[in-house]
């Protein structure tokens, strides 16, 4: 099973992937890869640096070879949640190409809708630890100490690109890239919409229903 979840950025798609990796997919986010790859100097992090800090998009060829990189690890046997990647249909066909050339597919297309000005504010109150990369929200998942990490005591810090103008930035790049992409899914019949406005043990139990046939009740489109 190999799942490609979409949305603008602050969606939800990396919180509920982390939960949903009890399942035995693998989670996949092109922001892990970017920062992994910066962290260690690589030649591909060296070139995407400038777009990751400015809040752009990183160059396809760049995120191709990072998730290719990543794809012939033997972790990902058994299915991906592909979370960031896509973002735009070139993508999405250099995606297809690539498990298509490994005997593998896009079983489902997941898309979290979330309103724009909500995404704003998820975005900018946003936390994360530089120890263990335990995201936490100011509003909606507050450490229980401020600014320490629940889980390590690290102290919290924002990213550079969870800034209010450099998230106001993200989104905008991001939508010109979205329909397409949704088009793109939507013509394999693989596309569904999940609302992601609501509660995040909603959504849970709705994207349960939809990889896992779980018994949940999914408001899907």
């Amino acid at each position: 099973m190999n799942v490609v979840l979409l949305g603008l950025p602050g969606a939800g798609k990396g919180t509920q992937a982390q939960r949903l990796k009890e399942g035995g997919l693998v989670h996949i986010t092109t922001g892990e890869l970017f920062r992994e790859n910066i962290r260690q100097g690589t030649e591909l992090g060296k070139q995407a640096q400038p777009f990751y800090d400015r809040g752009d998009l990183v160059p396809n060829e760049l995120t191709i070879g990072m998730l290719l990189d990543r794809l012939r690890q033997p972790d990902t046997a058994n299915g991906c949640l592909f979370d960031g990647y896509p973002r735009n249909l070139q993508q999405a066909v250099a995606l297809d190409e690539a498990l298509t050339s490994e005997g593998k597919a896009i079983d489902q297309a997941i898309y979290f809708k979330v309103d724009e000005e909500e995404l704003v504010k998820r975005l900018a109150g946003r936390w994360n630890c530089p120890n263990c990369a335990t995201v936490y929200h100011e509003t909606n998942q507050p450490p229980k100490v401020a600014g320490i990490c629940d889980n390590c005591g690290t102290a919290l810090a924002q990213r550079a690109d969870d800034s209010p103008d450099v998230v106001r930035n993200r989104l905008e790049v991001n939508l010109k890239n979205l329909r397409p992409l949704l088009d793109h899914y939507r013509r394999q019949d693989k596309l569904l919409e999940i609302d992601g406005d609501r509660d995040p043990e909603q959504v849970h139990q709705d994207l349960r229903h939809l990889i896992f046939g779980d018994d949940a009740d999914a408001a899907v489109a």
